[in-house]
């Protein structure tokens, strides 16, 4: 594999929904104290980290698509506590937060835009899930340009399959796939 060369006043870290409701339901742990590792070495070598979280003003801010499969208790009553990112990020008023309405964290927000004021042409991303939020997020990603690096034990959804496809099918057509410790390794190196 080859070196990342990573230039941390051009890279970001973008963590997708590391929130209390959805690594509770999906059991996500090992993916937090992944992501973890991360942060801390963004923050080290003063890193821009772009937190996303997904959550919903009165409902009728969701989206709701004509599908076979309606999403995860869509409409359905979540914890106060729901969108709340996980202490273990210790997430603080100086980190930069992006609340999204749908899967993608570019869609309707201003990441693109808080990314390239900062001169930033390269995410290292990671989070939940896989193929929904990530995925969607990577793919907005590639369609602006951006170089990406995904992290992919830093990341997980709901079956090992849906995982496998996303990463094996998708990330090595649009970016380099990296475990974290490859990632601290190659980085560090």
């Amino acid at each position: 594999m080859n070196e990342l060369n990573v230039d941390f006043s051009k890279t970001a870290l973008v963590l997708i929904d590391l929130q209390k409701g959805i690594v509770q339901m999906s059991d996500g742990q090992e993916v937090v104290n992944q992501a973890e590792k991360l942060v801390k070495l963004f923050r080290k070598n003063n890193g821009f980290t772009a937190f996303v979280n997904v959550a919903f003003h009165d409902g009728k801010d969701m989206l709701q698509p004509f599908t076979d499969q309606p999403a995860a208790q869509a409409g359905g009553e979540r914890p106060a506590d729901f969108a709340d990112f996980v202490p273990e990020l210790e997430v603080g008023p100086a980190d930069y937060v992006v609340t999204k309405r749908q899967w993608g964290a570019f869609f309707g927000t201003d990441l693109d835009l808080q990314l390239r004021r900062r001169g930033i042409d390269t995410i290292v991303l990671c989070g939940i899930a896989t193929n929904i939020g990530v995925e969607s997020t990577a793919r907005e990603a590639f369609q602006h340009g951006y170089n990406q690096v995904f992290v992919t034990d830093a990341m997980k959804t709901f079956s090992q399959e849906q995982h496998d496809a996303t990463v094996n099918y998708i990330f090595p057509r649009i970016g380099k796939i990296r475990t974290t410790e490859q990632f601290l390794a190659q980085v560090q190196a």
